[in-house]
C-alpha cells in the first residue's frame, strides 16, 4: 500500500512571495506542486519547468472548484485591493467543499488589536480560516524590504535617494525571501505549524538608518528624503492603483509617521526555529541587491 503524496497549490505562483515559496518546494519529491495561473501563456513558464499548472482567477469564481479539486494544502495570496476580502471567502469556501485540510494564509503586519484597515481584513480572513475549520498557519509579514526594489511598479530608490512617507519612525523589516521559507515550511509541515500565526519580522530600521547603510556599504551617498503621505496617494491614484485599499496604506504612513501604531518596533525569534538558518538583515539585502542600488 502506497502512502499519499500531499498536492500543494501555490497561488501568487507569478508573483514575488508566491513565486519564492514555489521555488523553495520544487526540489521537494514528497509533494506534487501545483502553480494557480489565470491564463495559458502565464502557464508556460511553469510547463516548461514540468510543474503543473490549473487555470484559477480570484474574479472568476468558476474557476475556484476545478483549480481546487484533488488538493491537500495551499498557499492563499491575494492582491492589494479591497477585493481580497471577497475572493478569500469565495477561495476558503469552496477550498472546504473540495476537501482541502491545510492552509497557509499571507496576511500582513500588526498586532491582534490593530485598526490599520488592510491589516484588520488579513486578519477577518484569518478569522473565517479558522471558523471554516481548517488546519491552517497564518504568516504576518512585517514591512517587505522588496519596497525598496519597487512599490506598484514604482522605482522607490532614484539616484541615491529615497523617497517614502514614514518619517523618522523606526519600524520592522523582513525579506520577501524568507517569508517564502517560512511559507514552505508551513507547507511541507503542516502538522508541525498547524494553529501558528507567524509574526516575521527581524530588523528595525527607519528609512534614515537604511540609507546610512547603504552609503557605508555601497560606497556612494543615500538620503532619505521624507514626503508626505498624500503624495503617496497622489502617486498611487495616477499609477491606477485600487484606491480603497490604498487610503488604508496613506492611513498606515500617517498613523506610523507620527508614532501611533504600536508594535512596529517589534521583532521575532521565530525564523530559525522555522527554517534551521539565519533571516536576512538590511546589510545582507542590500549587498544582494547592491546593483538595483548602484547609481
Amino acid at each position: 500500500m502506497t502512502s499519499h503524496k500531499p498536492t500543494v497549490l501555490i497561488t501568487g505562483a507569478t508573483g514575488q512571495i508566491g513565486g519564492d515559496t514555489l521555488r523553495n518546494l520544487l526540489a521537494d519529491k514528497t509533494i506534487t506542486l501545483v502553480a494557480a495561473v489565470r491564463s495559458h501563456a502565464k502557464a508556460q513558464p511553469f510547463t516548461a519547468q514540468g510543474i503543473r499548472t490549473v487555470i484559477m482567477d480570484f474574479d472568476q469564481e468558476h474557476t475556484l472548484a476545478p483549480a481546487l479539486e484533488g488538493i491537500d494544502r495551499a498557499l492563499l495570496v491575494t492582491g492589494y485591493t479591497v477585493d481580497m476580502l471577497r475572493q478569500s471567502k469565495a477561495f476558503i469556501d469552496q477550498a472546504k467543499k473540495s476537501g482541502v485540510q491545510h492552509l497557509v494564509h499571507l496576511g500582513a503586519c500588526g498586532r491582534d488589536d490593530t485598526t490599520i484597515g488592510h491589516w484588520a481584513w488579513h486578519q477577518f480572513v484569518e478569522r473565517y480560516i479558522e471558523w471554516s475549520g481548517f488546519s491552517f498557519t497564518h504568516l504576518r509579514p512585517e514591512c517587505f524590504m522588496q519596497n525598496l526594489l519597487s512599490y506598484d511598479g514604482t522605482r522607490a530608490v532614484i539616484n541615491g535617494v529615497i523617497e517614502q512617507y514614514t518619517g523618522d519612525t523606526r519600524f520592522s523589516w523582513v525579506d520577501g525571501e524568507d517569508v517564502a521559507r517560512v511559507a514552505a515550511q508551513a507547507l511541507l509541515h503542516p502538522q508541525k505549524h498547524a494553529g501558528q500565526t507567524y509574526r516575521l519580522g527581524y530588523d528595525v530600521q527607519s528609512y534614515g538608518d537604511i540609507a546610512a547603510i547603504m552609503t557605508r556599504l555601497l560606497g556612494q551617498p543615500f538620503r532619505y528624503d521624507a514626503q508626505s503621505p498624500d503624495v503617496f496617494v497622489q502617486n498611487m491614484r495616477a499609477a491606477g492603483a485600487e484606491m480603497a485599499y490604498m487610503t488604508c496604506v496613506q492611513d498606515n504612513f500617517t498613523r506610523m509617521a507620527a508614532g501611533q501604531i504600536p508594535g512596529v518596533e517589534e521583532t521575532f525569534d521565530n525564523f530559525s526555529q522555522i527554517t534551521g538558518r539565519q533571516p536576512v538583515r538590511w546589510e545582507d539585502f542590500v549587498q544582494k541587491h547592491r546593483k538595483v542600488f548602484a547609481y
